[in-house]
């Protein structure tokens, strides 16, 4: 049975209402269009070391001072909606990622292209911020799950376009142009979001003193359930980064011997993300997250199992698990996060930006660890690895079933 049945007397869009549909066509664009830009230089590494004369290792940091930036910037961009609004700083996110991206574009050294990257990443953060808070205000209370699962499937198609979409142009016309293309994407996408987003009918402005938003963020860092929703999207995230950091390095030795090309395809099974985030928020949305995000994670842990033999499509079925696993336990995570957030009286955009820290933190300290299991003991000490990680994450679901719910009082 259904544990939120659809009372129409309910405040929000839901299904079948014109602004539902452009609400969760909106957020799909906006993730599409972030993740784009996020991961746009990802293709180009050897294009920077080429051009700037840098190690490859030293290339890596057009991507991470990125998501360095993002990361630090989700601390503030939480409490910032919180007083200017969300589909405010929404638009504004979008509008100075796609300016800056431009910008990369035309950087005349490495320290400008580096510095840009960084402010892009700050730029980014306003959207992560504050979808799900979003789409907890203006949707039907029946609907959150499944609404954050379509978001979360436009951040899988935007991460996977980031990757494709810069690839083929940067080796026909060079780094640069394939920024612009990614910049084109993003603003394509800006577009869309600006024509499609309805304002906010149920924003409620807080208040924007340090004091009360120091208060609001340790009750963020307080609840228990909080706390392990924020430590499942670290070590899922990692688990995801560390495979599809190390699966490279494996596919290009023995007995696979697969070119760079070639081996950045196995970015194509991010689709079944899209797919895996939509469906596990239906299920989440007729069964309850409880008993969802546990069987997401199973999933995960059964795709590393399944990547072992040396058979390529062994590998690649077994990434493709790990990706549907991931994206559904991602999917539930997020929209659990402000809906447990508003039910404890705790700032929903803090909690959100809290979660989201966590998990690019996650992706950075635990994807660099995989690289390291694999330089060490190759692929099965970063299967090993990963799915410890996952298995973390699975007992941290597993705690969530036992953790007290909370309910909403109404006002008198």
């Amino acid at each position: 049975m259904s544990t939120l049945a659809l009372d129409r007397t309910e405040p929000g869009y839901h299904p079948g209402m014109p602004d539902y549909r452009r609400v969760v066509g909106a957020l799909f664009a906006a993730g599409l269009g972030t993740f784009a830009l996020l991961y746009s230089a990802q293709a180009l590494l050897p294009e920077f070391v080429t051009e700037f004369g840098v190690s490859s290792g030293s290339s890596t940091m057009a991507l991470s001072v990125t998501t360095l930036g993002l990361g630090v910037a989700l601390l503030v961009a939480g409490p910032v909606s919180d007083a200017i609004g969300r589909t405010q700083l929404i638009h504004l996110s979008l509008a100075l990622s796609c300016s800056l991206a431009l910008a990369c574009a035309v950087a005349p050294t490495w320290e400008a292209l580096l510095a840009l990257r960084f402010l892009e990443g700050v730029a980014l953060a306003g959207l992560p911020a504050v979808a799900t808070a979003y789409l907890r205000e203006e949707l039907h209370a029946s609907t959150h799950a499944r609404a954050a699962g379509l978001y979360i499937g436009g951040t899988a198609l935007g991460g996977m376009a980031g990757r494709l979409v810069t690839g083929p142009v940067g080796e026909v016309a060079g780094w640069r142009w394939a920024l612009v293309s990614a910049a084109l994407l993003g603003i394509g996408c800006a577009v869309a979001v600006r024509l499609l987003l309805p304002p906010s009918r149920h924003f409620s402005p807080g208040p924007s003193d340090v004091r009360t938003a120091v208060r609001m963020g340790r009750r963020a860092l307080s609840d228990p359930a909080l706390l392990a929703l924020y430590g499942v999207g670290a070590c899922t995230v990692g688990a995801l980064v560390a495979a599809f950091n190390a699966v490279g390095f494996r596919l290009a030795e023995p007995p696979f011997g697969l070119g760079l090309a070639a081996a950045s395809l196995v970015f194509l099974v991010y689709p079944l993300g899209t797919v895996s985030a939509t469906l596990f928020g239906r299920l989440a949305d007729r069964f309850g997250r409880r008993a969802v995000m546990p069987a997401g994670a199973f999933v995960a842990i059964v795709g590393v199992g399944v990547t072992l033999p040396d058979a390529l499509l062994a590998v690649v079925a077994g990434l493709g698990l790990i990706t549907v696993g991931f994206f559904a336990v991602h999917g539930v995570a997020s929209g659990w996060v402000p809906a447990r957030a508003h039910a404890g009286g705790v700032s929903t955009a803090q909690a959100a930006s809290f979660y989201l820290f966590a998990y690019y933190l996650g992706s950075s300290v635990f994807g660099s660890l995989g690289g390291a299991a694999f330089a060490r003991g190759g692929w099965a000490l970063t299967a090993a690895f990963v799915a410890l990680l996952l298995t973390v994450a699975g007992v941290l679901s597993l705690v969530l079933r036992r953790t007290p719910v909370l309910v909403v009082t109404p006002a008198p």
